[in-house]
């Protein structure tokens, strides 16, 4: 079995800014989510819808096309045309789900139990990538399409969903694992990565992000954390370029302890401003990257606004430009500097549905290398204590950074 582990904490139903257009501040109980979320569900193939989601002052508009399998799950593409694309095919389908939480004693923590993720997709062959657009006649995919730009959809392996079940088990607490799990597809092409996308295409992204952060505070759930793994160092199984959303019921316990942080003043927007000699990387249109002076891995950085910005559904047009501008060149200087493809780890770190005002969103890489050849591993003492031994100090960092191209 394959534990995947995380720390959770409930906070109490609260309001939400009017900014973030979520749901009502009375949120609904676990049962009422997966009644709502399964009844909106019906087995068998659907035709496909399309919709404007977003239109930007520049005149671009963004398209959400969703259609659902044969088995209910759902894949939503994502392009700024409205041009409604016909299905090539059936879709992969949906594995046995087998999930649960529980509760560790002595750490006071929920961990994830899901079997079934045990036999996911393994570094298949190009002839079999499960990320490709499906060609009529030709091996199922995931994307039942011949074309897309960006895609979305539920993961056939998930550790949460909203149809878990609770399971009793004789000597430890256990929870439903409810949420949600997604796989966002960056491009049809099987290489590249976010440093190799368009500007245009990284900016579709951004949207899909925006557009999933809503529907998962619509239905209800209270955290949503998109990610992407990169480089077999990290363990990725697939390569095309691609990344995940995992949406959970309650906040994580590190992001619980982020928001009491901001809750009690502490003031990103305005701390960056007195890092900028020492600790800025780069700088386009008010978003930053910058290695935090607290930073827990070598050449360790986060992308954020000037402005204080709960989460990319804030943003306006031009954050939106230029965020996704620098999620590319973050990518391309990492891998300029390391002069290798740069396994890492990248979070979108967004408020919590109830969080209110305070807090404020960060896209944070962690790289895993400290230096070309060498890997940054997470050994005794990390995962023992928690208390991170950093071979590369913050300021180091960054200037060894702004010292390469992100072209």
């Amino acid at each position: 079995m394959r534990t995947l582990t995380a720390s959770f904490r409930r906070f109490p139903k609260s309001g939400v800014s009017a900014r973030l257009r979520g749901p009502s501040p009375d949120a609904p109980s676990s049962r009422q989510r997966q009644e709502v979320l399964l009844r909106a569900k019906p087995k068998g193939p659907r035709v496909s819808d399309i919709r404007e989601i977003a239109r930007r002052k520049n005149g671009r508009s963004t398209f959400r096309q969703t259609h659902q399998n044969a088995d209910g799950r759902e894949v939503y593409l994502y392009s700024h045309s409205n041009k409604l694309r016909s299905p090539s095919g059936a879709a992969l389908n949906r594995e046995a789900q087998s999930s649960e939480l529980r509760w560790h004693p002595l750490r006071q923590e929920w961990n994830v139990y899901a079997a079934a993720r045990q036999n996911r997709t393994y570094k298949p062959g190009a002839a079999a990538d499960p990320l490709a657009p499906m060609i009529a006649g030709g091996p199922a995919t995931e994307v039942p399409f011949e074309d897309f730009d960006v895609a979305v959809f539920e993961n056939r392996f998930p550790a949460f969903s909203a149809s878990t079940k609770t399971v009793s088990h004789p000597h430890v607490r256990t929870e439903p694992a409810e949420g949600a799990c997604e796989v966002v597809v960056y491009c049809p092409d099987a290489e590249g990565s976010l440093g190799t996308l368009s500007d245009a295409r990284r900016a579709l992204l951004v949207e899909a992000w925006i557009d999933r952060y809503k529907a998962h505070f619509e239905s209800g759930l209270e955290y949503v954390l998109p990610f992407e793994n990169r480089g077999d160092e990290v363990g990725v199984t697939l390569h095309h370029p691609h990344g995940q959303i995992y949406a959970f019921d309650r906040t994580p316990e590190p992001q619980a302890k982020a928001l009491a942080a901001f809750r009690d003043g502490f003031d990103l927007a305005a701390d960056l401003e007195r890092w900028r000699t020492d600790y800025w990387v780069a700088e386009a249109g008010g978003v930053v990257q910058f290695a935090p002076p607290f930073a827990r891995f070598p050449y360790e950085t986060w992308i954020a606004s000037r402005r204080r910005r709960r989460g990319p559904w804030e943003f306006d047009d031009e954050e939106i430009e230029s965020f996704s501008h620098l999620l590319g060149a973050a990518t391309r200087r990492y891998d300029a500097f390391f002069n290798r493809p740069t396994p890492y780890m990248l979070t979108l770190q967004a408020a919590p549905r109830t969080a209110g005002a305070a807090y404020q969103f960060t896209a944070q890489f962690y790289p895993i290398l400290r230096s070309p050849d060498r890997l940054k591993f997470l050994a005794s003492v990390e995962q023992a204590t928690g208390i991170f031994t950093v071979d590369v100090v913050p300021e180091t960092a960054a200037a060894a950074l702004r010292s390469v191209s992100d072209e």
